[in-house]
């Protein structure tokens, strides 16, 4: 099995609704973002998936994040909602975008996962099993 890893980062503002503590209030953050592509067999150039075309599609997703305050933002606007913006739910939005945008890639490609660090020392990962 391959896997291709790609790093992205965007800087953007949360505070996370119906959690009593400090990241209740307003804060930001400069969230790294690594993606992993995954597959048995390489193409006929000997790739997996171009690294170009992640960080492309990569970009597009994390450019409706960047520098914007998350919790106005789909699916994280509705204060009563599940999708908190934890970096758990962070994690797990940006890999359903990306997963449409992957759609076409390589049939033997697949999205593996999502990984999103809020710092340099804590990360959330969200795969599909």
């Amino acid at each position: 099995m391959f896997e291709l890893r790609v790093r992205s980062s965007f800087a953007a503002a949360h505070r996370l609704n119906k959690y009593v503590d400090k990241c209740s209030r307003l804060h930001g953050h400069t969230w790294e973002v690594e993606v992993v592509v995954a597959g048995p067999e390489l193409n006929d150039a000997g790739m997996l998936v171009d690294f170009s075309r992640i960080r492309k599609d990569l970009r597009q997703v994390l450019d409706g994040l960047d520098h914007g305050y998350l919790n106005d933002l789909p699916p994280f606007a509705d204060f009563d909602s599940a999708l908190n913006p934890t970096a758990e739910n962070i994690a797990r939005h940006i890999f359903v975008e990306l997963k449409r945008l992957l759609a076409d890639y390589e049939p033997n490609a697949a999205l593996s996962s999502v990984t999103v660090w809020e710092s340099p020392t804590g990360a959330a990962a969200y795969r599909e099993e």
